[in-house]
Parts: C-alpha cells; structure tokens; sequence
C-alpha cells in the first residue's frame, strides 16, 4: 500500500503534528479568539501558533473570522469538516484521560 492509499496517513496531513490536535480540542467546544487560543496552549510559540492555525485554515478544518476593531479581533470556530473531527478528538481525550498514570509516568522517567 502507499503511504497515501492508507487512510491514518490521508487523516495525519489534516491534523497530524504536535499542536493542531490539540487546538482542535480547544476549537471542539466552540467558537474561541486568537488570544485565547494562545493563553490555552502556553507552551506553543505565537509564530507556530498562526503557522498552525494557518494550516487548519487552508485545508477547510477550521475558519477564521476578523472583526475590524483596533486591536484586531480574531476568533476561530471549526468548519463543518472539522466537526467531523470531533469523535476522533473525544476518543483521544478518553485515552488520554484513561492512561494519565502511564503517561505521567513515562515523561518523568526521561
């Protein structure tokens, strides 16, 4: 099979990497700002951030929408396509919730 017959790989090019996953958790509830966004996931920075969000974005996952205020007012919400998503977020919420220990216990050992 080629790497882009494989349907885990197909879904990995939509939200594969280490942050867009979990800005989907986030976007999964609602509607949420930029600002908000980034005051959720501290640890990523604001260039990788618009980079991330940018590709979620080009590839019909989420939308963005600015208001013209002063500062700009950013908000994102997910696109129809992304709510189709949401049942792979919840399962990876659930196993994550269920394997904590493990978890916890595999990043202290390194």
């Amino acid at each position: 099979m080629k790497p882009e017959d494989c349907p885990v790989h197909r879904a990995m090019k939509f939200i594969g990497g280490k942050w867009k996953p979990i800005i989907l958790f986030y976007l999964k509830d609602g509607t949420i700002r930029s600002a908000d966004l980034a005051r959720q996931i501290p640890e990523v920075s604001g260039k990788v951030l618009t980079s991330q969000l940018r590709e979620l974005e080009r590839d019909g996952i989420i939308a963005r929408r600015i208001y013209p205020s002063v500062p700009p007012k950013v908000e994102y919400s997910m696109t129809p396509l992304g709510e189709s998503i949401r049942p792979v977020l919840k399962a990876l919420a659930e196993w994550g919730r269920a394997h904590a220990p493990q978890a916890e216990a595999t990043t202290t050992d390194y």
